[in-house]
C-alpha cells in the first residue's frame, strides 16, 4: 500500500491523538504567526515614522567648551561667555550632503526700531517697571530672527505661528515678515519698508516686508518687567546674513548656529561623522549634535514590542519542536510492531519515515489554515496588549528631553528649535500577508521535520527482527 495512503488512513483512525496533535499545532502556529505579523506591523510602522519624522542634526557652540578655553585662558581672572560665531563656510560644507532633505542657518539679535514703534504691553507703572529698572542690555526694542526659511522654523511648523499673508523667506536679501499687530501698529503691509539699527546705533538695516504672520504665543514679562524686544510680536524674521551685519564685524560671514534635516533617522549617525571631512569649523569648539528624540520618543514601546515578539518566535519554534517531538516519539513507540511488520514485508525504511512525516504535515497544514483565519484577530489583540503595557511602562520613565540651549536674543547666542512633543504610536496595523504566510510555512515546515526525523531514526535504526522482538 501506498505509504501516503496508509498515512491518511492512520490520521483518520487515530482521530485521538490526531486532534491533540493538531490542538498543539495550532496553539503553535497561532503564536508564530502573531509574532511575525506583529514584527511586520512594527518595521512599517517604524517606516511610516521616519517618513512623518526625519531627523535632524543641530551645529552649535558648546558653551561649556567654550567657557573651559576662556578659563585656561584667563590666568585666574574672572572669565564672562562671549559668543562663538559659527563659520558660514562650514556650515555650507555640510549641506551638499546627500543624507539632507533640508536645512537652516539661524543668527538672532536685538535691535532699535527707526521708523516704526515696537508693540509696548500696558502695565501699571512702578518703581520696578520704569526704564531705570530694566537690566543692563535691554534697551533694544525688537528681537531680529535671522534664517534662511521661515517656513521650517519651529514657531511656524509647529503651529505657534501662521503666516496669513505675504510669502515666506526662501532666498538671501533684505525681505522680512512681521507679526500682525506690529504692521496694525504701524499701518504697515506687505511691500513697505522698516528700518533698524543695532543697539549702538551704528549699523542701519532697511527691510522690505514680503509676508506678515500671527503668532499665538504669549509674552512672559520678566518679574512684571515690559520688555519690548521679548514680546514675541515684535519678532522680525529676516536673512540671517541681516541678523549677523547687525552683530558687527565679527560676525561677518558667520552665524549662531545651524539645523540639518535627515532624510531619514537612520542616517543619522552618517551624517555626524562627516564632520571629519570638515576643517573650516572648530569642532572643540562646536557640536553636530542628533535629535532623534522625538523618533526614540515615538518608537521607543513599538520596538520593544518588536523584539518581544521576536523571542517569542524563537521560544514557540525552539519548544514546540520539542513537544511536538516528544508526541511523535511516543507515538512511534506504540507503533512498533507496525514498523517491524512492514519492515519485514520489504518496506524500504525512508517509505516509513515519510508515512510519519505525511501524518504530522497533514495536521500541520489543518493547523495551519486555522491559523491564518484566527491569526489576524489574535495577532491584533496580543500586540495591543503587549503595546498598552509597553506606553505606561514608558510614560512612567520618561522624562521631559531638552537641548543644551544658549541664551538668544540680547547676548548674541543661537535660538535653537526647540523640541516637539509627539505622540507615541499606539496602535499596529497588524494583518496577514502572504509574506507572513510564506514565513510561516517555512517555520511549521523545520518543526515538522525535526520533530518527526529524530524520534523515527531512533527506532529505524534497529533491525526489523530487533524491533519484533522488543515488542511487549
Amino acid at each position: 500500500m501506498n505509504f501516503l495512503k496508509r498515512s491518511l488512513l492512520s490520521v483518520k483512525a487515530k482521530l485521538g491523538k490526531s486532534a491533540l496533535l493538531l490542538v498543539i499545532f495550532t496553539v503553535i502556529s497561532v503564536l508564530i504567526l502573531s509574532g511575525i505579523t506583529i514584527q511586520s506591523a512594527a518595521e512599517n510602522a517604524s517606516i511610516l515614522a521616519r517618513q512623518k519624522l526625519g531627523g535632524d542634526v543641530t551645529l552649535f557652540v558648546d558653551r561649556e567648551a567654550v567657557m573651559a578655553n576662556l578659563e585656561q585662558n584667563s590666568q585666574g581672572s574672572r572669565v564672562r561667555f562671549e559668543p562663538v560665531p559659527l563659520p558660514l563656510e562650514g556650515a555650507e560644507e555640510l549641506t551638499t550632503s546627500d543624507l539632507l532633505k533640508g536645512y537652516n542657518f539661524f543668527s538672532t539679535t536685538s535691535a532699535l526700531a527707526l521708523n516704526f514703534e515696537p508693540v509696548a504691553e500696558e502695565i501699571e507703572e512702578s518703581e520696578t517697571t520704569s526704564a531705570d529698572a530694566r537690566p543692563s542690555g535691554m534697551s533694544a526694542d525688537v528681537s531680529i530672527e535671522g534664517v534662511e526659511f521661515t517656513d521650517s522654523v519651529d514657531v511656524f511648523t509647529d503651529g505657534t505661528a501662521e503666516l496669513i499673508e505675504g510669502s515666506h523667506l526662501s532666498e538671501d536679501g533684505n525681505g522680512a515678515l512681521i507679526e500682525q499687530s506690529l504692521a496694525e501698529e504701524n499701518d504697515l503691509t506687505v511691500g513697505d519698508t522698516i528700518e533698524v539699527t543695532s543697539v549702538d546705533e551704528t549699523i542701519i538695516q532697511e527691510l522690505t516686508i514680503i509676508g506678515l504672520y500671527q503668532t499665538n504665543e504669549v509674552n512672559e514679562n520678566m518679574q512684571g518687567l515690559s520688555i519690548p524686544a521679548l514680546d514675541p510680536v515684535n519678532a522680525i524674521y529676516t536673512h540671517y546674513s541681516v541678523a549677523s551685519t547687525l552683530k558687527g564685524e565679527q560676525y561677518t560671514n558667520a552665524i549662531d548656529s545651524a539645523i540639518y534635516y535627515i532624510s531619514d533617522p537612520l542616517f543619522t549617525e552618517d551624517f555626524t561623522n562627516l564632520t571629519a571631512s570638515v576643517d573650516t569649523v572648530d569642532w572643540e569648539l562646536f557640536n553636530l549634535s542628533a535629535n532623534d528624540q522625538l523618533y526614540e520618543q515615538m518608537m521607543g514601546p513599538i520596538e520593544n514590542v518588536a523584539a518581544f515578539s521576536s523571542n517569542i518566535v524563537y521560544l514557540v519554534t525552539i519548544a514546540g519542536s520539542i513537544i511536538l517531538g516528544l508526541i511523535v516519539m511516543m507515538n512511534i513507540r506504540d507503533r512498533k510492531y507496525e514498523m517491524g511488520v512492514l519492515l519485514s514485508l520489504g518496506e524500504k525504511k525512508w517509505k516509513l519515515v515519510g508515512q510519519f512525516f505525511t501524518e504530522v504535515l497533514i495536521i500541520a497544514v489543518l493547523a495551519f489554515g486555522i491559523a491564518t483565519v484566527s491569526g489576524t484577530y489574535i495577532s491584533g489583540v496580543i500586540g495591543e496588549q503587549l503595546l498598552s503595557q509597553e506606553i505606561l511602562e514608558s510614560e512612567a520613565i520618561v522624562e521631559p528631553a531638552s537641548f543644551n540651549r544658549m541664551a538668544g536674543g540680547f547676548q548674541g547666542g543661537a535660538t535653537l528649535p526647540a523640541i516637539q512633543d509627539v505622540d507615541v504610536i499606539n496602535t499596529l496595523d497588524v494583518s496577514v500577508t502572504p509574506k507572513e504566510l510564506g514565513i510561516l510555512g517555512g517555520i511549521g515546515f523545520l518543526i515538522v521535520m525535526i520533530s518527526t526525523l529524530l524520534p523515527s531514526l531512533t527506532v529505524l535504526r534497529l533491525s526489523p527482527k530487533t524491533i519484533l522482538s522488543k515488542q511487549d
